[in-house]
């Protein structure tokens, strides 16, 4: 090989190296986020993505990964060229997997991302460029019963820390142009409240109810609180059959354990009035029975404010 042919390929090769990666304009317009299924961990969301691009080897119809699907349906698709440049405009409907966070439900606050990235080619090759002005969300359509809050696009890095079977120390780790689509959704939550708890207030004042027989009728001292437990229990399955599986004590794992141990207290309250009615101690036994109406009443009332107010507020 002569030294002006081997001069040519190192620099090919070094033009190769430090080729500058292609630009994608990237924009997206969020027509609606429905289906929200917390037990099942997903929701379902359509919306618009074009691509404004030089590289006719990008085939985004192809190429196009959404990484935080479930599931994508085959979009519909329209190609046209603009400024000289291929446009590509997708109509997407994708069922998005997404780790709620219920510690406050119904009071709850999610973060929405879609990561789109192009499958193929890595940043070495294409970066995208986010279409700030024009991405935007149908604020009638997008998600009934929620506010969206703090819509965005952006574009990050995302590595990946493995050459995909390629051993070279070049190739060890590959990072790919990421576009992300970004929401705070906030509930409007004081209607499901009430829905979803209001079994449960009513057992508590079932419960309550046993305070009012005299201690001797042993019956309804102690059979309405023991009602009221079940239909309490019954209540929080109700719930927790809605909700996703979690490690951590939710609003709703307090409410309900309150409770069931303010159930217990009552059932204590009416064990001891039993106790000194059959010693014949009546004015004890008002008076004791007097004290843990008020006191076990005011107490679950006040401690059911104050964890509703701060998750409502949160």
């Amino acid at each position: 090989m002569s030294r002006t042919t081997l001069f040519i390929a190192l620099l090919n090769f070094s033009s190769l190296a430090y080729a500058t990666p292609d630009t994608v304009k990237i924009g997206t317009y969020v027509m609606s986020v429905h289906d929200i299924n917390f037990h099942d961990q997903e929701y379902t969301s359509r919306f618009w993505l074009w691509f404004l691009y030089s590289n006719k080897e990008f085939d985004f119809e192809r190429q196009l990964d959404i990484t935080n699907a479930k599931s994508i349906d085959t979009p519909q698709l329209l190609e046209d060229s603009l400024e000289g440049k291929k446009w590509v405009l997708m109509k997407m409907k994708c069922t998005m997997k997404e780790n709620w966070n219920v510690l406050d439900f119904p009071f709850d606050r999610q973060h929405l991302k879609i990561q789109i990235e192009n499958s193929l080619y890595d940043k070495n090759d294409l970066v995208f460029k986010p279409d700030l002005k024009g991405s935007k969300f149908d604020s009638d359509e997008t998600l009934a019963g929620w506010r969206i809050k703090n819509f965005k696009v952006s574009v990050i890095d995302n590595a990946y820390e493995t050459g995909f079977g390629d051993d070279r120390i070049e190739k060890a780790n590959q990072t790919f142009s990421a576009f992300l689509i970004e929401m705070d959704i906030n509930r409007n939550a004081w209607g499901l409240f009430l829905k979803i708890f209001i079994g449960m207030y009513i057992a508590f004042l079932i419960s309550m109810v046993g305070f009012a027989p005299h201690p001797g009728e042993v019956e309804p001292r102690f059979g309405l609180p023991v009602g009221g437990l079940f239909a309490a229990v019954g209540n929080k399955y109700i719930i927790d059959s809605i909700l996703p599986e979690s490690a951590s004590f939710t609003l709703v794992d307090t409410l309900h354990a309150i409770t069931f141990f303010t159930i217990f207290a009552i059932l204590v309250v009416s064990a001891i009035c039993l106790k000194l009615h059959d010693k014949e101690k009546h004015e004890a036994c008002v008076r004791v029975n007097k004290i843990g109406y008020r006191f076990i009443g005011g107490t679950y009332v006040f401690v059911n404010f104050i964890l509703v107010a701060l998750a409502a507020n949160n």
